[in-house]
């Protein structure tokens, strides 16, 4: 399953960055993950401060 953006996201940008895929971009003050791009690494989990981006 892909990861998805919690609501505990604060929108600093550090997944977006760490995203080996592009799968994730900010909209507005917050994270997104394209599922259908998501490859399930988890390096956009490693790098987030708040533990937003989480499993499915």
């Amino acid at each position: 399953m892909a990861y998805k953006i919690t609501d505990a996201c604060i929108g600093c940008g550090a997944c977006v960055d760490e995203c080996p895929v592009g799968a994730i971009s900010l909209e507005g003050d917050v994270a997104v993950i394209d599922a259908a791009a998501c490859i399930e690494c988890g390096a956009c989990n490693g790098a987030c401060p708040v533990d937003a981006p989480q499993a499915e």
